[in-house]
């Protein structure tokens, strides 16, 4: 009995160190920054976000509409230029990367990302007639966020989750993780507050937000017309290259 007991005791105390670890490096486990790209070339812009002072670029200056991308975790945004600048010709299209990421000064957060995006819009809203906000898993959050606290023309979300919770606790499901969690993104819980045109895709292969989370966000859109289309054959890294998911953003712009 002794030696049970010991080992449920041992057991005990691995899965406290476990969750304590997960606990105190949770960030360093959601949040993969960026280096600076050193061969990126494009027309520079900087935002000040209460002494933050964050780093990015524009792709067509000086067009009326705008489009703010909201990049995937550890996703180099200055790769995705050519796609940007094709398929959002008529648009001025700002990467900006996020605190802690590339140049951007700071440390990574959910509520410093969100305090950046409004930052971010209302240093752009004075110079464009209307602005689009475009995030790509992580980065889905962000620009659900927005949408719920600003006026946009539309919002495009690829590969997004219902939150950050949800996807932990399906990655942990040993541990509660919904106490645990610092930064949860929320988006489902913010999804009844928008009522723009919302262009949401999966990809049939994505290992990294699974379909379930996705179509709990889509369904949470309630107040919204809301497309969904699943890319056939694309995993999560590489669905923005597939002809058939930039067909569906281009005619979503074009409605």
């Amino acid at each position: 009995m002794n030696v049970i007991a010991s080992i449920i005791l041992v057991l005990f105390s691995i899965y406290l160190l476990v969750a304590a670890y997960l606990y105190i490096y949770q960030r360093r486990l959601l949040y993969h920054p960026v280096a600076v790209d050193p061969v990126f070339c494009a027309d520079e812009i900087s935002f000040d976000n209460d002494g933050t002072r964050l780093h990015g670029w524009i792709l067509h200056p000086g067009k009326s509409r705008a489009v703010i991308y909201f990049g995937g975790n550890s996703e180099m945004i200055t790769h995705r230029q050519a796609y940007f600048e094709d398929v959002f010709n008529d648009y001025s299209v700002y990467l900006v990367n996020y605190r802690g990421y590339g140049k951007s000064q700071g440390n990574p957060s959910e509520s410093g990302l969100f305090s950046d995006a409004l930052t971010i819009y209302d240093q752009l809203i004075k110079s464009h007639d209307s602005i689009i906000a475009y995030g790509r898993s992580l980065g889905s959050g962000v620009a659900v966020y927005l949408a719920a606290s600003r006026p946009l023309d539309k919002l495009i979300l690829l590969t997004p989750y219902d939150s950050i919770v949800a996807v932990g606790q399906k990655l942990y499901p040993l541990f509660p993780v919904r106490y645990l969690i610092k930064d949860r993104f929320d988006s489902a819980a913010r999804a009844g507050d928008i009522e723009i045109p919302v262009l949401i895709a999966s990809a049939e292969n994505d290992r990294e937000i699974e379909l379930p989370h996705t179509l709990t966000l889509k369904q949470s859109f309630n107040r919204a017309r809301v497309e969904y289309q699943m890319i056939a054959g694309a995993a999560h890294n590489d669905v923005i290259d597939f002809p058939d998911y930039r067909a569906i953003v281009e005619k979503f712009i074009s409605d």
